[in-house]
């Protein structure tokens, strides 16, 4: 059921999600004035008016109701392929202090907790920040799609736009099948970015992902392009690339991240990072939107995991699967490849198994010219392990 608000047409629009109508009564005495509402018993009603009416920029949702509960509802919004629902600011609230209801909460994305009969003063407050947050990513997105056609360049960033970035895939996946190459795609999301503003105040996911921004043009090599593609969420195209390398470095940027600490008004705030990796040859996409939907959907897998996680084509990527994939069979192609682009360090690093890869054809050149290659110490090389190297 829907219900009228005050006259001023430019307030932020809030579902109001509980199957008791004088706790619904009771918060719209609160925001009256403030905010827009929409009210609904239940999530499986909240659901169908979430998806009908886009007006609705923030959801307030208890957790026990019939039909759908709070948690449904949360798993709904935050699996929508629609990115106003997928990235829409939620509070769920309870009657309960449970510290196992707030865990599961968060770790479904919710971006606040708060018990009911909370002040008024605390409960606008948070509405407010997360009402700024929800308009800000909203007015970025439109900013975006008018500017998407004509524009290389996003104003607000500085980094290449999505169009450019579907252009620029295009062309590097046509290349790589003409040459049997391949190119990998990297998402990566600041996990739990809308929680920032309530935690830090509104400017910080700003800043955040600025210095994620940083970070990543900073990292990636010089062919490699970086799109902000959503608020706190980044592609990264890596053409002749494949899924172990990109897997690496993924890898290695979300534990530098996990350590990193910045501080913003003598506040510490500390970030992490999900990561979804494709690559074209392991997961045998024909498009590049294809690589970066999936690509998205295994960094979203790794924030319903709990988040700070890589998430590749064979699952969750941690030191013990990397260096499983790291003892498989070298591509010699793929070093010389990296020695030409001066990535030198990297072969280093597989060294004894390129020296076993290519041990037998040494062999075999020794056998008929008698060149003096030291082969037993060649052969002792490549049996020690990489990680000394």
């Amino acid at each position: 059921m829907q219900a009228a608000s005050d006259d001023q047409v430019d307030l932020p629009k809030i579902l109001i999600v509980d199957d008791s109508r004088m706790v619904r009564a009771s918060i719209v005495k609160q925001i009256r004035g403030r905010f827009e509402f929409r009210e609904e018993a239940d999530g499986e009603a909240a659901w169908q008016a979430l998806v009908i009416d886009p007006t609705v920029e923030l959801v307030l949702t208890d957790i026990g109701m019939p039909q759908l509960d709070g948690y449904g509802l949360l798993e709904r919004i935050r699996a929508s392929k629609l990115p106003r629902l997928q990235h829409m600011p939620v509070i769920i609230i309870s009657g309960d202090e449970d510290d196992a209801a707030r865990e599961r909460a968060r770790m479904l994305g919710a971006n606040d907790f708060v018990m009911k009969g909370t002040g008024s003063t605390e409960l606008l407050a948070r509405l407010d920040s997360l009402a700024r947050l929800a308009r800000a990513r909203r007015e970025l997105e439109e900013s975006r799609a008018a500017l998407a056609n004509r524009a290389v360049t996003d104003p607000t960033n500085g980094l290449p736009t999505e169009a450019y970035l579907a252009r620029r895939g295009e062309e590097a996946l046509a290349m790589a099948r003409r040459h049997f190459g391949e190119i990998s795609v990297m998402v990566i999301e600041i996990d739990r970015f809308d929680g920032l503003a309530l935690r830090h105040g509104a400017e910080v996911p700003q800043l955040v992902a600025r210095k994620l921004s940083r970070i990543l043009t900073t990292k990636v090599r010089q062919e490699d392009t970086v799109v902000e593609i959503a608020p706190g969420r980044f592609a990264v195209l890596s053409p002749v690339s494949d899924a172990l390398a990109c897997c690496s470095f993924a890898f290695r940027m979300q534990q530098a991240i996990e350590k990193l600490v910045m501080t913003y008004r003598e506040e510490r705030i500390r970030i992490s990072v999900s990561v979804g990796v494709s690559s074209s040859s392991a997961d045998a996409v024909e498009a590049i939107e294809e690589l970066v939907d999936l690509a998205t959907e295994r960094m979203l897998d790794g924030q319903r995991a709990g988040g700070n996680r890589v998430v590749g084509e064979q699952g969750e990527i941690n030191r013990a699967v990397l260096e499983r994939m790291f003892a498989r069979v070298v591509s010699v192609d793929q070093m010389l490849g990296r020695i030409r682009r001066g990535e030198s360090t990297q072969v280093l690093e597989r060294l004894p198994d390129v020296i076993a890869t290519l041990l037998p054809l040494l062999e075999l050149i020794e056998s008929e010219q008698a060149c003096g290659m030291p082969l037993e110490a060649l052969a002792r090389l490549a049996h020690k392990d990489a990680s000394t190297h």
